[in-house]
């Protein structure tokens, strides 16, 4: 897997299109990942939208894909802001094939917290709501668990506080080819977590957590604590 850090050049027509419209968006980076006339596979990449430090700076991107792109397929001049920084080899940087149980990471994603009621999924809109979906999403499907700062304790994790942060709710929008519009709710998730399981986090890391996945949901990034 790699890693793809690319800015956006926002005085682009097609650049502000694409920033309004998640959906087009992931659209023009799967011309990247495939040739033309050929449809880009399904999970070949994951892609997050990251609010930039400082308003003077370019907007954003992470993607992380199965292959490595052709920039050059997008096809629209001045999309991209510069060219984008070296591929990072996840697999090498994570060691995904040698994780162990208790090894801790912050992580961040941008996730759909929501749940099926009367047939329909709604989003999760109370705080308390949101991070028991990321705390049951760690658990039950993805091998980790959310974790406070100080080493977790698996005999007793009950006297443990987790620590995960919950910011930037957005609702997001796209709009099919067909023309039918989609509206997701979103939020950003930051903190620390323990791997329970190195083979669904493994799962996790590859394939990304929740719905959503085009629309800029999903990615799960994560760093090392030492």
């Amino acid at each position: 897997m790699f890693l793809h850090r690319v800015q956006l050049d926002p005085r682009c027509r097609e650049t502000r299109r694409d920033l309004a419209d998640a959906y087009q968006m992931h659209a023009t980076l799967a011309r990247a990942f495939s040739i033309p006339e050929v449809k880009c596979p399904v999970g070949e990449f994951l892609w997050r939208l990251e609010s930039p430090g400082d308003p003077s700076e370019f907007p954003r991107l992470l993607v992380q894909s199965r292959t490595l792109p052709d920039w050059s397929r997008i096809g629209v001049q001045g999309w991209l802001a510069g060219e984008p920084d070296p591929a990072v080899n996840l697999d090498q940087r994570l060691r995904l094939d040698s994780l162990q149980p208790g090894q801790r990471y912050r992580f961040r994603t941008r996730a759909n917290p929501s749940a099926t009621q009367g047939g329909k999924r709604i989003g999760l809109l109370k705080l308390e709501d949101q991070e028991r979906w990321i705390e049951r999403k760690g658990s039950e499907q993805h091998g980790f668990a959310i974790t406070p700062l100080a080493p977790f304790d698996f005999a007793d994790p009950a006297e443990t506080r987790v620590d995960v942060r919950v910011s930037q709710e957005q609702w997001l929008q796209g709009r099919q080819a067909s023309g039918n519009l989609i509206q997701v709710f979103s939020v950003l998730y930051d903190g620390t977590l323990a791997i329970t399981d190195p083979g669904k986090f493994r799962e996790a890391i590859a394939h990304g957590i929740g719905r959503g996945k085009a629309m800029g949901l999903g990615l799960l990034s994560v760093a090392p604590i030492p």
